[in-house]
């Protein structure tokens, strides 16, 4: 019997992938495995039962991901189960940068109360308020996963050409692409280009704070940039900055801040790119799904701290081993000195971190403290 702790409302039909063998609890102090959200689990003492956390979406700042694998812990995110959510906002977001769309609406709420003359105040108005068209405009596009390959396609059947920078693409997201995307090696192209700069790269060193007021300076004036990644891909200072100087049109953020909440031409919206009952439902859905290919067999899918490993059953017993450094040879040699023969393995590191499974048709849960004090091995499973 597993259990499950999830630490955010989860979707019925994710919970639902769990069979009878697991129990899910929002209160557990043993779990086998965490289901969360956006719950912070930086403050979280890890229990020593803990085997796996899944996030429920792509993002996984909320984790303490070097602890995790300090303890052994595989975690887990789901790229891509809300790629299309997030992509729907961001086409959303064009508009409403181009448009003027919400100071136009809440300009309208202030006419309430005038009766026939509505009309004519609205014919009035209405100049105070008006923006470019999307077609033809060129869209810049910082980061080409699974969101921002989706953005750029949808911007192509929009009528924009697109402009795309990303030092790590993938083959898969390559094939993904419309080919009328220009990709470029420099991503001070973008800034030099583009209309509009969305933004879809995970936060780390070399992304925090990507649009900033040296990145500003190259772009037209009246860029509009995008934000529905990470808030602190953008300096907030600059960008206030930018906007209020008119060299930033406008700003859409998911991510606002105190300083950002009021400024004219900057949309604040409330983190709402994953905030769909379909996106939630398919991260909930492939949280599980990965959760119980780690738990019942051992095989790795989209871990953020783990090599990805999948691996048909070749025997009776199996046997999974993390580790801090390259052990496969000195594993397979401590099991045969005590007769258990491997059929096979699957071994790949990440960095520094090494996981690997192990079959054979003999016991190994009689070596598995054994296998635990050679070293670098931090955790050991027998399945």
């Amino acid at each position: 019997m597993y259990t499950i702790l999830t630490l955010n409302k989860i979707s019925e039909k994710g919970l639902a992938c769990f069979d009878s063998q697991y129990v899910c609890s929002a209160d557990t102090q043993t779990p086998d495995a965490v289901i969360v959200r956006s719950a912070s689990m930086h403050d979280m003492e890890l229990p020593s039962s803990l085997l796996a956390v899944a996030r429920a979406g792509a993002g996984y700042n909320n984790i303490p991901v070097s602890a995790c694998t300090d303890k052994g812990i595989c975690v887990f995110n789901t790229p891509g189960a809300n790629a299309n959510a997030v992509k729907e906002l961001v086409i959303c977001a064009l508009f409403l940068t181009s448009r003027r769309i919400v100071p136009s609406v809440e300009w309208c709420r202030t006419l309430k109360g005038n009766g026939a003359e509505v009309g004519k105040l609205v014919e009035k108005g209405k100049s105070n308020f008006a923006g470019p068209e999307i077609l033809g405009k060129t869209l810049g596009v910082y980061g080409m996963g699974a969101i921002g390959v989706l953005v750029a396609n949808a911007a192509v059947a929009l009528g924009m050409n697109v402009i795309g920078y990303d030092p790590y693409i993938s083959d898969k997201a390559v094939a993904a692409l419309n080919k009328s995307v220009t990709l470029t090696a420099n991503a001070d192209d973008l800034f030099k280009t583009a209309d509009y700069i969305t933004l879809h790269a995970p936060l780390n060193d070399a992304t925090r704070g990507v649009v900033n007021k040296n990145s500003l300076a190259l772009a037209k004036d009246g860029i509009r940039v995008l934000n529905f990644a990470r808030g602190e891909l953008v300096d907030s200072a600059d960008i206030i900055e930018a906007v209020e100087s008119g060299k930033c049109a406008a700003y859409a953020t998911d991510f606002p801040t105190d300083a950002q909440l009021g400024v004219d031409g900057i949309i604040a919206i409330p983190h709402l790119g994953a905030s769909s009952p379909e996106s939630e439902e398919n991260c909930a859905v492939m949280a599980a799904k990965q959760i119980r290919a780690y738990l019942e067999k051992g095989n790795v899918v989209n871990s953020v701290n783990l090599p990805c490993i999948s691996k048909e059953n070749d025997g009776a017993n199996r046997m999974t081993v993390i580790a801090s450094a390259d052990v496969q040879e000195q594993i397979i040699a401590f099991l045969n000195a005590n007769s258990i023969s491997v059929n096979s393995c699957e071994c790949a590191l990440r960095g520094d971190v090494f996981y690997g499974i192990f079959d054979s048709d003999q016991d190994v849960t009689t070596v598995l403290e054994s296998v635990r004090d050679i070293d670098n091995v931090i955790a050991v499973r027998a399945l």
